[in-house]
Parts: C-alpha cells; sequence; structure tokens
C-alpha cells in the first residue's frame, strides 16, 4: 500500500507561482514513481511530470517543461511540483500518484491522493 497527501493548492493570479508537494508513506512506495496530474471537468486527467525514487528519473510533458519543474526530497518523502507563469488554463485539481515507471497514463496509476485545487484568477 501506498498513501498521498497532496497540499499547496490554492488560488493564485495569473503569472505567479504555486509549489505543490506530495507526501508519500507506506512500506512499497520507492517501488514506484511518483508523477503528479491534472484535470478539468470533461477533460481526461493528464500527467504533468513524474520522478522515480531509486534511479530519480524524472519525465516532463512537454506543455508544461520550462514552467514546472519536479523535484524530490527523500529524507521528508516529498514530492514537489514547482510551477510558474500561472495562467488561467492552469486551473485544475492537481493529483500525485504512484505508478510503475514507463506507464506514464493516469490509467497506469495504481494509488491516487487526493488532490488540491489550483485556480488561477485572470
Amino acid at each position: 500500500q501506498v498513501q498521498l497527501v497532496e497540499s499547496g493548492g490554492g488560488v493564485v493570479q495569473a503569472g505567479g507561482s504555486l509549489r505543490l508537494s506530495c507526501a508519500v508513506s507506506g512500506r512499497s512506495f520507492g517501488a514506484y514513481a511518483t508523477a503528479w496530474f491534472r484535470e478539468v471537468p470533461g477533460k481526461d486527467r493528464e500527467l504533468l511530470a513524474t520522478v522515480e525514487w531509486i534511479r530519480n528519473r524524472t519525465f516532463v510533458k512537454d506543455f508544461v517543461k520550462g514552467r514546472f519543474t519536479i523535484s524530490r526530497d527523500n529524507a521528508k518523502k516529498t514530492v514537489f511540483l514547482q510551477m510558474n507563469s500561472l495562467n488561467p488554463e492552469d486551473t485544475a485539481v492537481y493529483y500525485c500518484g504512484a505508478h510503475a515507471w514507463g506507464n506514464f497514463q493516469a490509467r497506469g496509476v495504481r494509488y491516487w491522493g487526493q488532490g488540491t485545487q489550483v485556480t488561477v484568477s485572470s
């Protein structure tokens, strides 16, 4: 079992920044990569970025590359998503999820957090 708890969401003005945190726990958390996804009503949950715990491989989707950065703190077992230059189209519920490396689709995520709302005002 793996548990994930997101935090750091909120309301921010366009052009601003937010840092989301995903605290991970459970005996087998290190066997999975931890990814950030987001979801807006009517659309599929989409991958933003992911990072492995052991080999430290990272993957960032092109459409957020340069604005979003994923990192992790092994001691705190926390994965961060630093989001800069936010725009209203980034408004969504942001989720972290544990998945096997290489399986980058939402249906491949084994465990999900509860999500955190990010709202970007214009």
